[in-house]
């Protein structure tokens, strides 16, 4: 028996590459078409349904560009609702190394708040390296569908947000919808640290 094989564990894992999937743009025809799988094999893991093999896991994996073991976050605690549903801090998701752009572009590192990403939406905690000033030309600012909302915990963060510069600070917060054109930077030489909710679920950056 395999660590998804019971139920729960095989909804919780379907729902999750359902989530990545279409937050990779991906429809279950176009992700089965990479995979040695029918779209209605497919179909049937994303519901929790069917069984999903070390080797198709490692296909999907290497799809949808997320190490097979991301989809297993280690769960620590006395009862079943407690294992569902609470993140220990030592357990945290990265987040960023599932990005399109890197680290570096991006201008901080994203770690998974929330115990899953199959919800409506999902909270992450985003840490911003010191940094020592502007790139010479404004990078363009990120514009999708859907809403944020954040807090900063620590630090202070430049947002680009429309044509506006706006700077926050510790126990500054905000809500936008991210149609609106934004960018965010730490220009000081401290570590700052935000907190988010966003919806949709989104990691195609």
């Amino acid at each position: 028996m395999t660590r998804y094989d019971s139920s729960d564990a095989a909804a919780r894992l379907g729902a999750e590459i359902r989530e990545v999937r279409k937050a990779r743009d991906l429809t279950l025809n176009a992700l089965s078409a990479q995979l040695s799988c029918s779209t209605a094999y497919l179909s049937r893991i994303e519901l929790g349904r069917a069984r999903v093999s070390d080797q198709l896991l490692q296909e999907i994996g290497k799809v949808l560009r997320v190490d097979p073991a991301w989809f297993f976050p280690v769960q620590s605690g006395d009862g079943p609702l407690e294992r569902h549903h609470i993140v220990r801090s030592e357990n945290r998701r990265q987040l960023s190394d599932m990005y399109t752009r890197g680290e570096e572009e991006m201008g901080f590192r994203d770690e998974l708040l929330s115990s899953t990403l199959s919800g409506q939406c999902y909270l992450l905690l985003s840490r911003f390296a010191p940094s020592k000033g502007a790139p010479p030309e404004p990078l363009e600012g990120f514009v999708f569908e859907g809403e944020q909302h954040a807090i900063v915990i620590n630090g202070e963060v430049e947002l680009r947000l429309g044509e506006e510069l706006i700077i926050l600070r510790t126990g500054d917060s905000f809500s936008y919808p991210s149609m609106i054109a934004h960018r965010f930077r730490n220009r000081t030489n401290e570590e700052a640290i935000m907190v988010w909710a966003m919806s949709p679920v989104r990691i195609s950056w």
